[in-house]
C-alpha cells in the first residue's frame, strides 16, 4: 500500500474491517469515512504539536537579496527560525567568501543602525555583518546589502493537513504504524467506543515518545537560537 493520504486511512478501514476507499471516491467520502479522512490528520498533527523541530520538518532555505533592502519577510510556512544559522553564500561572480552574520536584538537596531533603511546612498551599502528580528515576522540585515547576495538559512516548517489522496506526510514512512494508531484512537472516539479509543490513544502516546528518543533526546544537549512565530526574542533552549 502506497504511503500516501488514501493509504493510512485504508491502513484504518481494514484495521475496522471496513471497505476501502478508491481513489475514485476519496474525495466524496462521507460519514464514517470522512471521520476517518480526518481522524489521519489529527494524528499527524497530533504528533507535531508534540513537537515542532521535528528533523522532518527542518528546512534549509536560501534567498537572494536585493540590493538597498533591508528587511525581509519569514518563509509563509515558517514555524521556528534558527537565527545562529544565517550566513551568506559563497559567490565567486560578486567577489563575496561564506560569512557567518552576528545576531543583534532589533532594539539594537533601532538604537545604532536603523539610519541604513532612510539612507539612500550606494555608498553606505555593503556585505551584511549582522542579522536581526523584527516584531513583525520579518528579519533584517546590517548593512543592507549591496550585491544580490545569496543568504542561507534553516527554520521549521508549519504542517499541514493532507487533502489530496496521494498527498505524502513529511513524517517518515518508517513511522507510518504510529500515525495509523493515532487515528484509531480517534476513529474509535468517534465510533464512542471508549475503551478502545483508551488504549490506543496510549500506545500512540508511547510511541512518540519513542520518536522523541530517536530523534531528539538522543543527544544529551542541543543548541539553538530559534524564533517562533509568536516570539520577538532569541534564546537558547535545552531539549529533553
Amino acid at each position: 500500500m502506497a504511503y500516501n493520504y488514501i493509504g493510512l486511512v485504508n491502513d484504518v478501514n481494514r484495521r475496522l474491517n471496513e471497505v476501502e476507499l478508491t481513489s475514485s471516491n476519496f474525495t466524496s467520502a462521507v460519514g464514517e469515512y470522512s471521520a476517518i479522512k480526518d481522524a489521519v490528520n489529527a494524528a499527524i498533527r497530533f504528533i507535531n504539536q508534540h513537537e515542532y523541530e521535528w528533523p522532518f520538518n527542518h528546512v534549509e532555505q536560501e534567498d537572494v537579496l536585493t540590493a538597498g533592502t533591508v528587511r525581509y519577510a519569514f518563509p509563509a510556512d515558517c514555524k521556528t527560525i534558527d537565527f545562529s544559522s544565517f550566513r551568506i553564500k559563497r559567490n565567486d561572480t560578486l567577489g563575496n567568501a561564506t560569512k557567518r552574520l552576528n545576531i543583534i536584538t532589533y532594539e539594537e537596531y533601532l538604537d545604532k543602525y536603523v539610519d541604513i533603511e532612510y539612507n539612500t546612498s550606494t555608498t553606505a551599502r555593503a556585505l551584511p555583518d549582522y542579522v536581526f528580528r523584527t516584531p513583525n515576522l520579518e528579519f533584517g540585515f546590517v548593512s543592507a546589502p549591496d550585491k544580490a547576495y545569496t543568504v542561507c538559512y534553516e527554520y521549521y516548517r508549519l504542517p499541514v493537513d493532507l487533502i489530496s489522496a496521494t498527498d505524502v506526510p513529511a513524517i517518515p514512512e518508517q513511522f507510518r504504524n504510529i500515525i495509523v494508531n493515532g487515528a484509531m484512537h480517534y476513529a474509535y472516539m468517534f465510533r464512542g467506543e471508549a475503551q478502545e479509543a483508551s488504549i490506543m490513544q496510549q500506545r500512540f502516546i508511547d510511541e512518540i515518545k519513542n520518536m522523541r528518543g530517536l530523534y531528539i533526546n538522543r543527544y544529551d544537549y542541543l543548541r539553538s537560537t530559534v524564533i517562533n512565530r509568536g516570539r520577538t526574542s532569541i534564546s537558547s533552549f535545552r531539549v529533553g
